[in-house]
């Protein structure tokens, strides 16, 4: 049995438009592509037709790998009251000793993971340590840098 894919509804939402926008926008444009592609001759020194070729088999190979994702997902259920552990879904505030800072992380599931946006995997260093803790509890983090302390701060929806 394949691994399920945990995401929250936003991320479902994104992962189904994203499935839905491939097979019917995505795969009209490019057959617009290797039409237009065709037009220019001879085929075997075609780049156009080669990049659109490409192209196309890029955008099937996505809509493989994003159905076979919505098959095996897993819906992270949206928490009532305050989160007393750390789970996929909420924030978590943290105190890094080392750097004298805190930083927000909000935990998700791998597919919608960002890091720019502070939305860390639960599979990532980071949240793997942090998954399960309470608030008060340090966590170390064995990072390609060394060890991370982090001392969680709170815990929100």
């Amino acid at each position: 049995m394949a691994k399920a894919i945990k995401v929250t509804d936003d991320g479902l939402k994104k992962l189904q438009d994203e499935l839905e926008h491939l097979k019917t926008e995505g795969r009209k444009d490019i057959a617009e592509k290797i039409k237009v592609a065709r037009g220019y001759g001879d085929l075997s020194e075609n780049s156009e037709y080669d990049d659109a070729k490409n192209e196309q088999a890029k955008i099937e190979a996505r809509i493989v790998e994003l159905e076979a994702m919505l098959k095996n997902v897993e819906i992270i259920k949206d928490i009532k009251g305050a989160a007393k552990t750390v789970v996929v879904g909420v924030k978590v505030k943290v105190y890094d000793e080392e750097f004298d800072e805190e930083d927000e992380y909000y935990i998700v599931g791998s597919t919608e993971a960002d890091p720019a946006s502070n939305k860390i995997s639960d599979e990532s260093p980071v949240g793997r340590a942090l998954i399960g803790h309470k608030v008060n509890d340090t966590v170390v983090v064995e990072a390609p840098a060394g060890e991370i302390k982090l001392k969680i701060v709170g815990i929100s929806k």
